[in-house]
C-alpha cells in the first residue's frame, strides 16, 4: 500500500499553512485526529474523518494522530499500526514515511506526546474518546470547540482567520469536490424518469460521488418533502406533480466539501404555480451572486434574497403590503425561513464546530428576529472566501398552521391565494460562489439553474 495514492499532499501549501499560524500566536499547538467510533461492536466502526483543523495542517486522514506545530515547525506523533493488522487491513505505511509526506520535522509514537504538552493550546474534536485523551494529556479542563478561553480561543481565533480565505491547495480540491457533485446532480436529474422512490434517485446521486473515491460531505437530501430542510428519509414514492429537491454535496478523499441544491419536477415539467414560484427563488439566487464582491456585508447579500422574495411573493398574491416593510416585519421569513448561506470549505457548513466564532465577525452576535436568527455567516466578504448562496421558498405547516404567525400575519399573507400553491412544498436552488477580486466565480456553474434547462435534463430519461 502507498499512502501517495489518490493523494496530492501538496507539502509546500501545509509548511505554509504552518507559517502563516506561526505568524499569528507565540506558543505550542497540538491538534488531534480523532478516531473511529463504534457503531455496535468495537471492530465495526462508523467511517472515520479526521477533525477538520487536524487535516489542514496536515493533509492526510490519519486516524489517532496529533500534530505539534511550533513556530512553523511540526511533529507528527503517531502510533505504528501493530503487525496483527496486516491480515485485515494490509501493509500499513511507516510513521518516518508519513511524516516525510507531509513535510513533519519529527516523528514519535504517541506515548511521547504527553512529555511536549506543557502550555500547548487546542481545539476539542468531537469524539468523547479523544476529548478526554486531550484533557488527559494537557492536565486540564477542555472546553467546548464553541466556547474556548485563553491561549485556546487566541489559537481559534488564529485558525479562523486562516480558514476564511482559501489558498491555491483548497481551491484545487474544491474546485474537485465542486466538478463531481455537478456530475451527480446530473446523473440524479436522469434517473428520475425511472425510479421509482427517492432512493433510487439518491443512489444514482451517490454512486457518482463514490465513482470518484469520494464520499458525500453531509447526509444526503433527496425528498419530496422539500419543505423539511435537512430530511434524511428516502422511501417516499415519485409521482407525477411531485417536485423532488436534492441537496447533495461531495466530500474529496482529503476532506474538502461542495454543497449544491436542485429542485425539478419528477414528470420532467413544472406546473404553472411551481415555475411561478420557482423563478422567484431563481431571481433572488441570481441577483445574490451578481451582488457578492470583497467588501460586501453577508448579511446584506441576505436581505436582498429577503426583498427579492417578498417582491415575487407579493406579485404572485401570496403576500400584501410594501416590500420593505414586509421583510422588516420578517413576513418572508413564513416561506424563506433559513440564511441565505454559509462558509464552505474542509466542512460543508466551515468550522462551524467553532460556532459563531468562525460564521459571525468579532463583535456580531445572532438576531433574534425571525428573519435573521438562521444567518449562518455576518461578515464582511473578502477575498478567497467559498460560501454558498441557498434561497428557498418552503410551505412548512408547523410555521404556517402556528396560530401566532397566522395573527400576527393576518393582514400580510393571503391565504386563499397561497392555497392555490399547494402542489410547492420546497424550492431550494443553492451553488458554491468563490469571493474574488472584482467580482465571483462560481464553481457550480455547469449545472444549470433555468426551469428550462432543468426541465431539459429530466427529460433525458424520459
Amino acid at each position: 500500500m502507498k499512502i501517495t495514492e489518490g493523494y496530492d499532499l501538496l507539502t509546500n501549501t501545509l509548511q505554509q499553512r504552518r507559517q502563516k499560524l506561526a505568524s499569528l500566536i507565540n506558543f505550542p499547538v497540538i491538534l488531534w485526529s480523532g478516531r473511529s467510533i463504534p457503531r455496535n461492536y468495537p471492530a465495526l466502526t462508523y467511517p472515520f474523518r479526521a477533525s477538520s483543523h487536524f487535516l489542514y495542517f496536515a493533509g492526510l486522514p490519519l486516524e489517532n494522530a496529533a500534530l505539534r506545530l511550533e513556530s512553523g515547525k511540526l511533529e507528527l506523533f503517531l502510533d505504528e499500526a501493530p503487525a496483527s493488522s496486516t491480515l485485515w487491513h494490509g501493509e500499513m505505511p511507516k510513521r518516518a514515511e508519513i511524516a516525510e509526506l507531509i513535510g513533519a520535522d519529527a516523528a514519535f509514537p504517541m506515548a511521547e506526546l504527553k512529555a511536549r504538552a506543557t502550555n500547548a493550546a487546542t481545539i476539542a474534536v468531537q469524539d468523547s474518546w479523544t476529548q478526554l485523551q486531550q484533557s488527559q494529556i494537557l492536565d486540564r479542563p477542555l472546553a467546548r470547540p464553541n466556547s474556548p478561553t485563553g491561549i485556546d480561543l487566541e489559537l481559534t481565533q488564529a485558525i479562523v482567520s486562516l480558514r476564511l480565505s482559501h489558498d491555491a491547495g483548497s481551491l484545487a480540491e474544491l474546485r474537485q469536490a465542486a466538478a463531481v457533485t455537478v456530475e451527480a446532480h446530473k446523473a440524479g436529474m436522469a434517473a428520475t424518469r425511472n425510479a421509482q422512490i427517492e432512493a433510487g434517485v439518491r443512489a444514482a446521486m451517490e454512486s457518482v460521488i463514490i465513482s470518484k473515491n469520494m464520499t458525500y460531505a453531509y447526509p444526503s437530501i433527496v425528498t419530496v418533502h422539500g419543505e423539511v430542510l435537512h430530511s434524511e428519509h428516502y422511501h417516499n414514492s415519485l409521482q407525477t406533480g411531485d417536485l423532488l429537491l436534492a441537496d447533495v454535496g461531495a466530500e474529496t478523499s482529503t476532506g474538502w466539501a461542495a454543497d449544491v441544491t436542485r429542485t425539478w419536477p419528477v414528470s420532467g415539467k413544472f406546473s404553472p404555480t411551481q415555475r411561478a414560484i420557482y423563478d422567484v427563488v431563481l431571481a433572488a439566487h441570481d441577483a445574490c451572486i451578481e451582488r457578492i464582491s470583497p467588501g460586501v456585508e453577508y448579511q446584506d447579500i441576505h436581505l436582498l434574497a429577503a426583498r427579492i422574495m417578498a417582491e415575487g411573493l407579493v406579485d404572485l398574491g401570496i403576500l400584501r403590503g410594501n416590500v420593505e416593510d414586509l421583510v422588516e416585519m420578517d413576513a418572508h421569513a413564513l416561506f424563506f425561513v433559513h440564511g441565505i448561506g454559509h462558509l464552505i470549505g474542509l466542512d460543508v457548513h466551515d468550522m462551524e464546530d467553532l460556532g459563531d466564532l468562525a460564521g459571525y465577525q468579532e463583535g456580531r452576535t445572532r438576531s433574534s428576529r425571525f428573519g435573521l436568527g438562521f444567518l449562518r455567516l455576518n461578515r464582511v466578504l473578502r477575498p478567497g472566501m467559498l460560501v454558498s448562496i441557498e434561497p428557498g421558498f418552503y410551505q412548512v405547516p408547523a410555521i404556517l398552521n402556528n396560530s401566532e404567525n397566522r395573527a400576527k400575519y393576518k393582514n400580510f399573507v393571503k391565504w386563499d391565494e397561497l392555497e392555490k400553491f399547494a402542489d410547492v412544498r420546497g424550492i431550494r436552488i443553492e451553488d458554491d460562489i468563490l469571493v474574488r477580486e472584482g467580482g465571483t466565480e462560481v464553481l457550480t456553474a455547469k449545472l444549470p439553474t433555468k426551469a428550462l434547462e432543468i426541465e431539459e435534463l429530466v427529460a433525458v430519461s424520459a
